[in-house]
């Protein structure tokens, strides 16, 4: 890769990450995360969150804890060793305001470009994202904050590309 274009992408990466963390509020890049998480995949546990978080086991706790007493996530009936999680009516509203404003934020970077060199980039962009993936880990973490109603399995080039790697491991 040219230096030039190693610079531009630094910028929009800066972009990119400055845009989400304003959308993010008061909330940590953890914290968002896993109310994303839990927003479209209620029961989740603990374990399960700080493995797609990418933070350690005692992490997690500590920001469930900080969730539960801003009474945006609930503790469920433990099923043995393990307790899902699912958000509040509040968690619920926070999430959805925070992707809204996500959401926003990141069309404004795209508003420089015309319709037709929108949809271009929007099918580069697809190829680099689905190019970059390599396993359905990967995958969780990557869309972590993700809209999964907005982008679904069939739609989202991270997990289709997931799908394929994980059918090719099972014909090995």
């Amino acid at each position: 890769m040219q230096q030039l274009e190693a610079n531009k992408l630094g910028a929009l990466g800066a972009m990119i990450r400055d845009r989400t963390e304003a959308s993010l509020r008061e909330l940590s890049p953890s914290a968002a995360a896993v109310l994303s998480m839990l927003h479209f995949k209620p029961g989740l546990t603990t374990t399960e969150l700080a493995e797609i978080v990418g933070v350690s086991q005692p992490t997690a706790v500590r920001l469930i804890d900080g969730l539960e007493r801003q009474a945006l996530i609930v503790r469920g009936k433990p099923k043995g060793r393990v307790t899902p999680l699912t958000l509040t009516e509040s968690g619920r509203a926070q999430v959805r305001q925070m992707q809204a404003l996500r959401l926003a934020m990141l069309d404004g970077l795209l508003s420089a470009l015309h319709p037709d060199e929108r949809q271009r980039f929007v099918s580069m962009l697809d190829k680099i994202l689905a190019g970059a993936t390599t396993s359905r880990a990967f995958a969780r973490t990557t869309c972590r904050l993700c809209e999964h109603d907005l982008c679904g399995a069939e739609v989202c080039p991270i997990g289709c590309r997931a799908a394929e790697i994980e059918k090719e491991e099972s014909e090995r």
